[in-house]
């Protein structure tokens, strides 16, 4: 059998795309489109007569099926939010044909692409109780108004076996089941999921979440609203999730003192505004853990299209390792 060339992730000429594109769009005269970010998917920032945009150019795992999802979702949330006083969303910039997005064919199969809003405005690093406040605030007033959506679309929770399950299966396919980590891991997500599944029994809240919400989606700041963006992993799940992966922003500074005083201030201002019993901030470190381990899972997913073997060996693993035993989940 004969392997015929191919590629795993490519990434498209900026010509190419404004070749593509620039005729679909009522947004001016193209003057500039850049590569501007490599993320889970491609970032592109484009420049035209009438202004800025970011076209992105989703990795081909992603599907027109989750990129309908998203857009009707943001399609939705635009509408519900119209008054909130602290939130706002990137929106998406409609085609000519009133459709939202294009899928186009890359080496690797097919890639679909949506142009959205620049959004102007100043990344607040949540270091001072004010901003935290109001970051609550926003992050409820999302939440609560993903309660009042309804997107009558197919889509996966994320739940344990979205968070646990399918991670360790990526993982140990990766390390191979007979290394001396495999046995640990396999006991570990089954403790964590133990423990998860016995403080969901409380009754947390469960609903529409951003899925991402680690700070930089979330941060722009114009005024006193946050700006929430790149939705791509919405779906439903314990709020408590949500918000650990605020409480965990990799770009949060301080000591233990400090950053306890920071995460007061957030679930007050959350409080303000909508419902987070003491049962569902206390989850909220479970899902920091649950949080990490899916992280290790995607780590491992890019690997081989993007990110390379070199530095995803013994020591990266035996971080994670480290990181969980240290959670005293297992003895």
């Amino acid at each position: 059998m004969s392997i015929q060339p191919t590629a795993l992730r490519s990434v498209l000429n900026p010509r190419y795309l404004e070749s593509a594109l620039s005729n679909q769009y009522d947004i001016g005269t193209w003057e500039e489109c850049l590569f501007w970010l490599r993320g889970l998917n491609d970032t592109y920032r484009v420049r035209t007569s009438s202004g800025m945009y970011i076209l992105r150019i989703y990795r081909t795992e992603i599907t027109e099926g989750d990129v309908q999802y998203e857009l009707s979702l943001l399609s939705q949330l635009k509408n519900v939010l119209g008054s909130a006083e602290h939130t706002d969303i990137g929106e998406y910039i409609q085609k000519r044909d009133d459709t939202g997005y294009t899928v186009l064919e890359a080496a690797e199969g097919k890639r679909v692409a949506v142009m959205f809003r620049y959004i102007e405005g100043t990344e607040n690093n949540l270091e001072d109780e004010e901003s935290c406040f109001a970051f609550g605030q926003s992050a409820a007033e999302l939440h609560k108004a993903m309660d009042q959506v309804n997107v009558g679309l197919p889509r996966y929770e994320l739940d344990l076996k979205f968070l646990i399950d399918g991670p360790l299966e990526r993982i140990i396919r990766y390390i191979g089941e007979n290394h001396e980590a495999a046995a640990f891991l396999h006991t570990f997500a089954t403790a964590l999921k133990e423990r998860i599944a016995a403080t969901s029994s409380q009754d947390l809240d469960f609903g529409l979440c951003h899925g991402d919400m680690h700070g930089n989606n979330n941060a722009f700041q114009q005024e006193h609203s946050f700006i929430h963006y790149d939705f791509e992993w919405a779906a439903k799940s314990w709020r408590a999730y949500d918000l650990a992966q605020v409480k965990i922003r990799k770009r949060q500074s301080g000591d233990s003192g400090q950053k306890q005083r920071l995460w007061d201030a957030l679930m007050k201002g959350y409080r303000s505004v909508r419902k987070f019993t003491d049962a569902d901030e206390q989850a909220v470190d479970l899902f920091i853990i649950a949080r990490r381990f899916w992280v290790m899972g995607l780590d491992v997913a890019f690997i081989e299209s993007d990110m390379g073997a070199l530095d995803y060996g013994e020591d990266w693993l035996n971080d994670f390792l480290e990181e969980f035993r240290d959670t005293g989940i297992v003895s």
